[in-house]
């Protein structure tokens, strides 16, 4: 393994963890937990890779610093947890970026995830309904085994036929994929809420449709959405032991 490439692995470590101990700084625990495992990784990669032992000795000094500091995280989260009291908000000022549903859903996504519900009244024009396509497109390439989505929301009076047949072909390719959407519409629906199954509850201000709209088909974020500039909103982030159901 070259030089260059190992100087990129602990150049990629010392990013990750400087953002996990930001992280740590502004009490997002959950977020900053898995930046430090991510981080922990990267340097005992580099460790492998290192010949020198003073070099050696300092990676072995900083990861066992770092490792020490995701157990107190885990052990406290863990205790907020078991005490329904873990209660996270995330601030996404507006034109920030780096927010795609990847980045804000990953730190809550677990192997045991098997069931999503959304309650979100704004999936019903074409730029929602590509939001919610995306979310789903995440669930599937997410290190769990989704395999129902439940999606309560209400109904475009404007055009229904474009709602209910975009709707349809998307449950259709899921069900290709081996997950069920099941939908249902409200008249009265209001609150914004996504629950997962593995405890997790999920309150965007905006629900899904928290992106700008991008200056043009060619622009940067148009594709990606941790590019994309985000309109203000807040993100609750909820635990406990009974999710209920709809």
């Amino acid at each position: 393994m070259t030089q260059n490439h190992v100087s990129g692995m602990e150049a990629s470590a010392v990013s990750v963890l400087k953002r996990a101990v930001e992280l740590d700084h502004s009490g997002r625990f959950q977020e900053s937990l898995v930046c430090y495992q991510e981080g922990i990784q990267l340097l005992i990669d580099a460790l492998k890779a290192v010949k020198d032992e003073a070099k050696r000795g300092h990676y072995r000094e900083k990861i066992k610093g770092y490792m020490d500091r995701a157990e107190q995280i885990k052990s406290h989260v863990n205790q907020l947890k078991e005490d329904g009291k873990y209660h996270e908000q995330i601030k996404i000022s507006e034109d920030a970026t780096g927010y795609s549903y990847e980045a804000l859903f990953k730190p809550y996504i677990s192997n045991s995830l098997t069931e999503v519900w959304v309650e979100d009244p704004y999936i019903r024009h074409t730029h929602q309904l590509y939001n919610f396509l995306r979310f789903c497109e995440m669930l599937l390439k997410a290190p769990c085994k989704v395999k129902k989505i439940h999606l309560l929301t209400s109904q475009d009076e404007a055009d229904s036929g474009q709602q209910g047949s975009a709707l349809a072909e998307l449950r259709e390719s899921l069900s290709a994929q081996g997950v069920t959407l099941d939908l249902q519409y409200s008249s009265t629906i209001h609150d914004r809420e996504i629950r997962f199954d593995n405890g997790w509850i999920i309150k965007i201000g905006r629900g899904l449709d928290y992106f700008k709209r991008p200056k043009g088909r060619f622009s940067i974020g148009y594709c990606d959405y941790d590019l994309r500039q985000c309109q203000e909103t807040s993100v609750d982030i909820f635990h406990t032991k009974h999710t209920k159901t709809l």
